[in-house]
C-alpha cells in the first residue's frame, strides 16, 4: 500500500494544494475538475468518502460465486459476442458496443457470463485479444443463471489494493478517477493525519487519522472489520459536527466583536410602555421582551430570534423593541416576505401609536409617496418603517438605522438581510420566526443566533379543532360549514393549484370556485390567488374583511398576513401536497377571535399510509414546536446552511442531527466545555475560521 508518489513526500503536508500531488507534471483534468468542485488541498480529499468498501475477495472457483457479493475468478474465453450498441457516446461520435463473454473455469468445468455495456473502441479491442480472462465484479442472476455485468479486468499483481473501494462522481469525475488521485498521497502523510482539537481527548474514540485509514482502506485487511468502520464512521460524523459547530462559533464571535448603539433607558420609561398597550403582556412575553432589553444596551450588535406560533404575540415584542430605540433618536426598518403581512404588521403598529413617524414602504407604493417616503428616512423623521424587500434597496438610506427587525427571516436570502442591516452602524437585528425551530436544528443551525421562544398564547382564544375530512364524511363537512355560515362565520379553502394540471392530479382554485358557488347558494364565494392584480387582491381582502364575501376560495397565498378574526373555518384540500408547517401555518389563519376554529383536511383519495401519518400529526397536535419535530423527521435535515460547510463541495455528508442528536450535543457540550477551561486552545481556530468570508456571509 504505498503511494506511488512517495518521491515527493518530504515536499508535501496535508494542507499543500493539490496540485502539488502531480507537480512537475503538466495540470491534469482529473486535478482541475477536483479544483473546480471546491477541493482545493490534499486534506481537502479526505472527506470524499466512499460509497463502499469490501475487503477484495481471493480468487476462488465459479461453484463458490454468491449472489450479490464480489467475487473474483479467472478462466478461459469460450465464446465471445462484441455488437454496436444503440447510440454513440463520446467525443467524435465514438461507437460503443456491448459484449457478451462465456468463460470457462480455471479451476472446474463450470462457466460464468460476463457482460459488458457501452465498451469504447480500446475496450473492445482489449477483450477481443483475451483468451483467458482474470476477472471482478458482482454476481447478479439472470434467467436463473448467475452472471457478472460490467466486469473489472484485472492483472496479476501483486501490488493491487487489498479493498474493492467504490468512490462516488465528482464534477462528473467517475469514483475510478477520484480513487487514482486518493492513491498519489504519500503512507507518510497517511499516517499523519492531523486532529482538528487533540485537546478534547475525544474519550475512546478513535483519532481522527485511524478513522480516515480505516474509511478509505489505509489499514491491513486483515485489520478490518465492520465493527471498525462503524467506529470510524462515528468519529466522522463527530467531526463533522464539531467543524460545523466552530463556524457557528466563529459567527458568533464575529458579531460580538462589533460595536453597535447602546439603548438603555430606566425602567420606568420601559414599564410605561407596557401600560400603554391594551392588555397585558403574557409571561412568555415578558421574558421575551427582557432577552431584547439585554441585548439592545450590550455594546455588541443583537442577533436574535423570537420564535412562536402565529397569534402568540411575537409582534408585541417587536413593537416594544421599536419604542426602546426611538426613544434615543434611532429609526427601525422592519422587513416582510409579503405585502399583505407587511399591511398587517403596519396596521398593528398603527393601532398601539398612530400615525407619527410610522411609514408603509412596498413594492407596488406610487412613486410620488415612495420619494416623500425615502426623503423622510434620510431626514429621520421617519421613525419606523415597515415594508418588504423594497426596504433593501440602495435608493433607501436612514439618518440612523439602530434595529432591523425581520419577519419570517427564512423566506429572505443571506445577502437580502445583509444590505438592511448594512444600512446602518452595528445595526440590531431581531428575527421573527411563526415557524418553531426544533431544539437539534436550533443547535446545528442557529447556534449563532440567541434563541427566545413563546410558547404560551394569549388569553381569550377559544382554540382550534382539526379534523381529516374523507370522502366517507365530506357530506357531514359540508352540512357543518353551511350551520356556521349561517350564524354569520366565514371560511376559507385553499386548494394546492390555481388552474387544472395536464400532469398533477389536483383540485384547483378556479375550478372549485364555480363548484363551491353551487354548492353553498345564497353565499358568496370569491376566490383570491396569486396571479390576480394587486387591486384586486386587496378588493377581495378588504370584502372579506368587511363580510361581503362568505368563502374565500384560495391558494396558499393567505399563509402569512391576513388577520380576519370572523373566519373560524379553515378547509384545506389535497392536504397531502402541503408541508406541516404550512399546514399549521395556514390553521393559524382561524381561531383568532372569541369563537372557536375548525380546521378540516379535505381528502378526495386515499392517501398513502405515510401521508396519513403525516396528516394525522397535524390533527393530533396544535403545539408549532411539536410538529415542527415531527416536520423535520418526515422532511429530513435538507442543507443546513445553504452553503456548503464542509470544506469540500463533494463531501459526502455522514452527519445528521436527526438521527445522530447524541453526537452532536456531546461535541457541544465538549466545545461549552474547552471554551470555560481552556479558550486559548480555540482561538487559532475562530482567527483561522474569520478569514473565511463565505462563513461570515450566512450570518
Amino acid at each position: 500500500m504505498t503511494s506511488k508518489n512517495s518521491g515527493t513526500a518530504s515536499t508535501l503536508s496535508w494542507f499543500s494544494p493539490l496540485d502539488e500531488l502531480s507537480k512537475g507534471k503538466k495540470p491534469t483534468p482529473t486535478i482541475a475538475k477536483l479544483q473546480d468542485a471546491g477541493i482545493r488541498t490534499i486534506h481537502d480529499l479526505l472527506w470524499i468518502l466512499p460509497l463502499r468498501i469490501h475487503k477484495m475477495p481471493p480468487p476462488r472457483p465459479f461453484s463458490e460465486a454468491v449472489l450479490n457479493q464480489y467475487f473474483k475468478g479467472s478462466g478461459k474465453i469460450v465464446h465471445v459476442e462484441l455488437k454496436p450498441a444503440f447510440g454513440r457516446k463520446g467525443k467524435g461520435n465514438i461507437l460503443l458496443h456491448n459484449g457478451f463473454a462465456v468463460v470457462k473455469d480455471d479451476h472446474s468445468p463450470e462457466t460464468l457470463s460476463l457482460r459488458w455495456f457501452n465498451l469504447y473502441p480500446n475496450q473492445k479491442k482489449m477483450i477481443e485479444a483475451l483468451d483467458h480472462i482474470r476477472f471482478l465484479g458482482q454476481v447478479q442472476e439472470f434467467k436463473a443463471q448467475k452472471q457478472i455485468l460490467n466486469p473489472q479486468i484485472i492483472s496479476d499483481d501483486a501490488t493491487a489494493s487489498p479493498y474493492i473501494i467504490e468512490y462516488p462522481t465528482v464534477n462528473k469525475l467517475s469514483g475510478t478517477y477520484i480513487r487514482k488521485v486518493l492513491d498519489l498521497i504519500p503512507a507518510s502523510l497517511w499516517a499523519n493525519i492531523p486532529q482538528t482539537l487533540p485537546e478534547l481527548g475525544y474519550d475512546s474514540k478513535l483519532s481522527l487519522g485511524q478513522a480516515f485509514q480505516i474509511i478509505h482502506g489505509k489499514i491491513p485487511p486483515e485489520a478490518f472489520d465492520l465493527r471498525k468502520k462503524d467506529a470510524a464512521e462515528e468519529r466522522l460524523i463527530y467531526e463533522e459536527f464539531l467543524l460545523d459547530q466552530l463556524r457557528i462559533q466563529t459567527r458568533r464571535k464575529f458579531i460580538k466583536r462589533k460595536d453597535a448603539p447602546v439603548f438603555e433607558l430606566s425602567r420606568a420609561r420601559v414599564d410605561a410602555f407596557k401600560k400603554e398597550l391594551p392588555f397585558e403582556l403574557t409571561p412568555d412575553q415578558s421574558k421575551v421582551f427582557e432577552d431584547v432589553l439585554r441585548d439592545l444596551k450590550s455594546g455588541h450588535p443583537m442577533m436574535r430570534m423570537i420564535q412562536g406560533d402565529v397569534g402568540c404575540g411575537k409582534t408585541i415584542v417587536a413593537y416594544l423593541a421599536s419604542r426602546v430605540v426611538n426613544e434615543k433618536d434611532s429609526q427601525v426598518a422592519m422587513m416582510c416576505p409579503t405585502e399583505a403581512l407587511a399591511i398587517q404588521h403596519y396596521e398593528s403598529f398603527r393601532g398601539l401609536s398612530g400615525t407619527a413617524g410610522l411609514d408603509l414602504l412596498l413594492g407596488s407604493t406610487k412613486a410620488k409617496e415612495k420619494r416623500a417616503i425615502l426623503a423622510r428616512l434620510r431626514s429621520g423623521e421617519t421613525k419606523i418603517v415597515i415594508g418588504t424587500h423594497a426596504l433593501f434597496q440602495d435608493t433607501v438610506e436612514f439618518r440612523n438605522l439602530g434595529l432591523a427587525i425581520i419577519d419570517e427571516q427564512h423566506k429572505f436570502g443571506v445577502e437580502q438581510r445583509l444590505k438592511l442591516v448594512a444600512k446602518g452602524p452595528g445595526t440590531h437585528s431581531l428575527i421573527m420566526t411563526a415557524t418553531p425551530i426544533p431544539r437539534t436544528l436550533s443547535l446545528a443551525q442557529y447556534g449563532d443566533l440567541d434563541i427566545s421562544s413563546i410558547r404560551m398564547m394569549p388569553s381569550g382564544r377559544k382554540g382550534i379543532k382539526t379534523r381529516i375530512t374523507e370522502k366517507v364524511n365530506y357530506d357531514k363537512y359540508v352540512e357543518f360549514v353551511k350551520l356556521r355560515l349561517g350564524l354569520g362565520e366565514q371560511a376559507y379553502f385553499v386548494f394546492p393549484a390555481i388552474d387544472e394540471s395536464e400532469t398533477l392530479d389536483l383540485q384547483n382554485v378556479k375550478e372549485s370556485l364555480r363548484k363551491y358557488q353551487a354548492t353553498f347558494p345564497g353565499f358568496r364565494v370569491e376566490m383570491l390567488h396569486g396571479q390576480m392584480k394587486a387591486e384586486e387582491k386587496e378588493q377581495t381582502v378588504r370584502d372579506f374583511r368587511d363580510r361581503k364575501i362568505h368563502i374565500l376560495v384560495s391558494t396558499s397565498v393567505i399563509e402569512v398576513g391576513i388577520n380576519i378574526p370572523n373566519a373560524t373555518i379553515m378547509s384545506i384540500y389535497n392536504p397531502e401536497r402541503f408541508g406541516l408547517s404550512s399546514l399549521h401555518q395556514l390553521r393559524g389563519r382561524v381561531g383568532r377571535g372569541d369563537r372557536p376554529g375548525f380546521c378540516f383536511l379535505v381528502l378526495d383519495k386515499d392517501p398513502s399510509a405515510e401521508a396519513h401519518q403525516r396528516l394525522e400529526v397535524i390533527e393530533k397536535n396544535l403545539d408549532g414546536f411539536v410538529i415542527a419535530e415531527e416536520d423535520l423527521k418526515f422532511r429530513g435535515e435538507g442543507d443546513l446552511f445553504g452553503v456548503d460547510q464542509s470544506g469540500s463541495t463533494a463531501a459526502k455528508k455522514l452527519a445528521n442531527f436527526i438521527t445522530h442528536t447524541a453526537i452532536l450535543e456531546e461535541v457541544v457540550r465538549d466545545l461549552h466545555e474547552l471554551e470555560a477551561t481552556h479558550p486559548e486552545l480555540l482561538a487559532p481556530h475562530f482567527e483561522r475560521l474569520a478569514k473565511d468570508q463565505k462563513i461570515l456571509d450566512t450570518i
